[in-house]
């Protein structure tokens, strides 16, 4: 069946290659990577001045294939699964989509330290000819954003026109543009927020446990024997629970069995729902590295925006924002990062009188509902990328301070908080 003209169609991943002892990248750990390797994707053509940029963050275990299809990406150790080949954003990027590839180029790379071709522990050193493994470096969120601020140095792009960020994505978003203040231009964090919540520490270290637990993770360092599969598997489970609502879990569950054998001892299945969880840890296995995975976690549980950026408090930090348009998404059903934080961040952007809409999207989908549904997030991301856009009301919407201004953001900061 051929893919409709919306489409980006066939793509293939790029490799830049950082490589210089004179001017290593120094992560906040106090190492120096003299060598360092991003995997990323581009749609879309840049422009003259290389203005039309939107640098695309991906969530947690997410990768840089975020439109169209990439049926391989080699020496990744069969990680690049078939569910790998569509892109994880093939909704939202394409002529005439929220990304529009006739306006604008959309660059997403795959995290330092991650496993889908960037530098990370499943790669090889260069220094023993072996996978990284734990000799892999601790990793913040700052180091993964000066990452790509190089790569955007290499492809000649002094500032992007937007800089968006879903879930953990949102912290990098948040990162990139408080870091380099003078880089972006529209900031779109949507479904994530400012701060790592407490509910988020416990699960993130039940997560970290269930996988430095197995027998098989051996301090990391299993890449040339059997692998911490059960353990990765449980960490996957952790987390599920949160990306969907309770609702969904159960509507994709079932009401059969895939099976009922007793997984690992005893205890025999006895709900569908049980058996889906099964599975959904089972697969993610075969396309992830349980040590990205961990330095993922890592960064995190270490997540401070005044550390990322070097700012003394948060009023200094957001002051640097004024000359940026922020587009705040919100989901009201998501577990893993509730409207409360998104209210937050809204909060300090207002007391800093940076301009910001904020929209709450009415959902029952919970967390991944920012992939799931791009009906509910087009219009409005199509409006805020436009550089002429009038405001526009929508069914249902609140707005909690009136604008008949050109521009959503014009005239101060009103926060429009819009239910779909």
């Amino acid at each position: 069946m051929s893919r409709p003209s919306s489409s980006i169609g066939q793509v293939q991943t790029q490799f830049f290659e950082y490589c210089n002892p004179r001017n290593p990248l120094r992560l906040q750990c106090g190492t120096d990577l003299e060598r360092f390797v991003l995997a990323y994707e581009i749609y879309g053509e840049l422009n003259a001045d290389r203005s039309n940029v939107i640098l695309l963050f991906h969530a947690m275990t997410g990768s840089q294939h975020a439109a169209g299809s990439n049926p391989c990406v080699p020496g990744l150790d069969g990680r690049w699964t078939e569910e790998m080949h569509e892109g994880w954003w093939e909704g939202f990027i394409g002529p005439g989509k929220a990304l529009d590839t006739r306006k604008f180029a959309v660059i997403c790379a795959n995290y330092l330290g991650g496993c889908y071709g960037s530098t990370g522990p499943a790669s090889l050193n260069p220094a023993t000819g072996k996978p990284w493994g734990s000799a892999f470096p601790v990793l913040r969120i700052s180091d993964i954003v000066d990452s790509q601020a190089y790569l955007l140095n290499h492809l000649e792009i002094r500032k992007v026109h937007a800089v968006i960020g879903s879930s953990l994505g949102g912290y990098l978003s948040l990162a990139f543009a408080m870091r380099y203040p003078d880089r972006a231009g529209i900031v779109v964090p949507i479904a994530s927020g400012m701060e790592t919540t407490i509910l988020q520490r416990i699960m993130n270290f039940e997560q970290v446990t269930a996988i430095e637990s197995d027998p098989q993770f051996r301090g990391g360092d299993h890449y040339e024997g059997g692998r911490p599969e059960v353990g990765l598997a449980l960490a996957r489970r952790i987390a599920h629970k949160t990306f969907i609502s309770l609702d969904t879990i159960a509507q994709r569950a079932g009401s059969e069995l895939l099976t009922d054998t007793p997984p690992f001892g005893w205890y025999s299945m006895n709900s569908s729902v049980e058996s889906y969880m099964l599975h959904q840890g089972n697969k993610f296995v075969g396309r992830f590295d349980a040590n990205t995975y961990l330095r993922i976690l890592d960064a995190w549980q270490w997540f401070d925006l005044l550390a990322e950026t070097g700012a003394k408090d948060l009023d200094e930090l957001f002051a640097r924002c004024r000359n940026q348009k922020y587009l705040v998404f919100s989901i009201d059903s998501d577990g893993a990062f509730p409207v409360l934080e998104q209210r937050k961040l809204v909060r300090k952007l207002e007391k800093s009188k940076v301009p910001v809409v904020w929209i709450t999207v009415h959902s029952d989908k919970g967390h991944d509902s920012f992939l799931l549904e791009p009906h509910l997030y087009t219009p409005h991301l199509k409006h805020a990328l436009t550089p002429d856009a009038s405001p526009r009301r929508r069914r249902g919407s609140q707005t909690h301070q009136d604008s008949s201004a050109h521009s959503i953001w014009q005239g101060g900061v009103p926060a429009i908080e819009c239910v779909e």
